[in-house]
């Protein structure tokens, strides 16, 4: 009886760690998935990053915070959450990475992944594996995600500059990106949707580009202090 009783206790004692487990991001048919966005793939790899397993994962998860200009979700965005970066090949090049992130949406959580150029970070493409959102269709469409083809973390971070300094600037490539018609039902899970693409370059920037984009991010804080002019000089421009 003794050795029941505390066999239950260790059950009780175990299940809160099930339901606040920390959760990740994966594709759900990897060889499948890859294959069709990457038909001349031959293997790949996947590589599990964690913010508690890197060096300075502490200030890098603080940092992701900032970066992101938003509070963190306490499910799918807390600093135990695994990241899983999957690197295509053909032979020995490497020739593609594709990540994906978890964000809240209105209708539940929405699965955002991009794939992007393992040279120059740039998205190559970007699809939703999960998605339940009354903007379905529309997010989906082919004419929206190709409007991000390119567009790299720098053009986020260029986007805040652009907002502190010169709105509406022809250089703002993310700020030219048109949403598709939307009602005030499905906007959320738009915004969400960006959300997940900074997020997801974000991470990207941390975890395999070596934070590349850092410089950007830097100038953007820079314009929005209180004590910038509201106007960038032709100099300052042509530094982006």
């Amino acid at each position: 009886m003794k050795s029941v009783s505390l066999f239950l206790a260790m059950v009780v004692l175990a299940a809160p760690q099930q339901v606040f487990a920390a959760i990740g991001c994966t594709l759900s048919n990897p060889a499948e998935d890859l294959k069709y966005l990457y038909p001349d793939m031959t293997t790949y790899k996947e590589e599990l990053d964690e913010f508690p397993r890197l060096s300075g994962g502490a200030e890098l998860f603080k940092a992701l915070r900032a970066r992101l200009g938003s509070d963190l979700d306490p499910i799918y965005e807390t600093y135990e959450t695994p990241y899983t970066v999957y690197s295509i090949f053909k032979g020995q090049a490497k020739i593609g990475i594709v990540h994906g992130v978890n964000v809240p949406g209105k209708g539940g959580v929405i699965q955002v992944f991009l794939s992007v150029d393992p040279k120059t970070a740039a998205i190559r493409s970007f699809f939703f594996q999960r998605l339940e959102s009354p903007a379905a269709r529309q997010l989906r469409s082919k004419e929206f995600r190709s409007q991000f083809d390119g567009l790299t973390l720098a053009d986020f971070y260029k986007h805040d500059y652009f907002a502190a300094v010169e709105p509406g600037a022809k250089a703002d490539k993310v700020g030219a990106i048109k949403p598709p018609a939307l009602d005030a039902a499905g906007r959320p899970d738009y915004d969400a949707s960006l959300r997940g693409i900074r997020k997801n370059l974000i991470l990207l920037d941390f975890f395999v580009y070596g934070r590349r984009f850092e410089p950007f991010f830097e100038r953007a804080q820079q314009a929005a202090k209180p004590a910038k002019s509201p106007k960038a000089t032709k100099t300052e421009r042509s530094g982006l």
